[in-house]
């Protein structure tokens, strides 16, 4: 008896720390500083985050990563996007390369073919790329035996929504259209989700008026009804992403499931910028996803945290302090990880 409950112990440890989840945390790398990467793998697998998100296919990353068990998202960095997208052998190699070389020892989820690439955010050069470069490694995923089991997709940011209050209304820019709706298509065709990075933060900031409370998941009552569906909202970080999902149901999309590939709140160098905002942020954040969004009751939603480290090569200065952990790996604040959703 005392050998079955070890055992059963066991492995209700293993599925916290894998597909068990909801929530991940982005290893953003951009520091001179960081510990190595095998050093950052036990960090994670110590503290229980069970989904990582690179921007990069660094192999020794993806090399200490070998038998974690950690679930992955796996970044192709913008300027690679027109070597993918106009050579299908290079997508071919690079698939090779940073998947099946390292499948199945690791959990590779999603491909992440380029982030937040907009005709609208100043990186218009890569627009044309992102889509024939996403089929490209989707057809190298498929031939190397994986579809089903490594999506691909791209993240987007909410600078593309053009209408957003209420949520019902939400609909994408005009001028993204002819770059959103075909890449929409290709995920509605193969079953992947869209990736989306949402900041309530930035939202905060730059509206007059709105009540901190309503962005850090603290508002004791509701904060409107929403007139075109009847839903109510608490929090932002819902009405955000409710919008995006009321953006897809205009562009096709409606059956399209929205991954949260970063989520969070800086800790200092900028407006409301404290550590105790950015805990409370986070830690509601891993407590609140587990129950869906208004739209989507019950329905959990995978959100990757931003970031695992403060990284002191971004700019602006705030932008380096978005880090659950200093480098020396000491906690920036206190944050428990495991107050999380049962299987998804």
């Amino acid at each position: 008896m005392a050998s079955l409950v070890l055992l059963l112990g066991l492995l209700l440890v293993g599925l916290t720390t894998t597909g068990a989840q909801t929530i991940g945390v982005c290893y953003g790398r951009d520091a001179n500083n960081l510990p190595p990467p095998a050093q950052v793998v036990a960090l994670y697998r110590s503290r229980n985050i069970g989904r990582m998100r690179i921007y990069d296919p660094n192999q020794e990353v993806l090399q200490a990563l070998r038998g974690s068990n950690i679930e992955l998202m796996l970044g192709v960095p913008n300027p690679e996007l027109q070597s993918l997208a106009t050579d299908a052998s290079a997508a071919t190699r690079w698939v090779q390369t940073n998947v099946r070389n390292y499948w199945p020892d690791v959990r590779i989820r999603y491909i992440a073919v380029g982030n937040e690439v907009s005709p609208v955010n100043g990186n218009a050069q890569y627009v044309s790329f992102v889509l024939p470069a996403m089929q490209n490694i989707y057809n190298a995923i498929a031939s190397a035996g994986l579809q089903g089991q490594v999506r691909v997709s791209t993240a987007i940011d909410t600078g593309v929504i053009g209408e957003s209050f209420p949520p019902s209304i939400g609909a994408f820019r005009g001028d993204v259209r002819f770059f959103l709706d075909p890449i929409i298509g290709f995920l509605v065709n193969t079953g992947a989700p869209l990736l989306v990075n949402v900041y309530p933060y930035f939202s905060y900031i730059s509206t007059q008026n709105m009540r901190l409370s309503y962005a850090l998941f603290t508002n004791p009552t509701i904060e409107f009804t929403d007139n075109g569906n009847n839903l109510p909202y608490q929090n932002l970080f819902d009405a955000i992403l409710d919008g995006v999902y009321g953006a897809l149901e205009k562009a096709g999309g409606a059956n399209l499931e929205i991954v949260v590939s970063e989520s969070g709140w800086p800790s200092a160098a900028n407006t409301a910028a404290t550590i105790d905002n950015a805990r409370i942020y986070n830690q509601n954040l891993i407590q609140h996803v587990r129950s869906g969004s208004p739209r989507r009751p019950g329905r959990p939603i995978e959100t990757y945290l931003f970031a695992m480290f403060n990284e002191n090569l971004k700019n602006p200065e705030y932008e380096r302090n978005f880090g659950l952990f200093f480098p020396n790996q000491q906690p920036v604040y206190a944050i428990n990880f495991a107050a999380q959703a049962s299987e998804m």
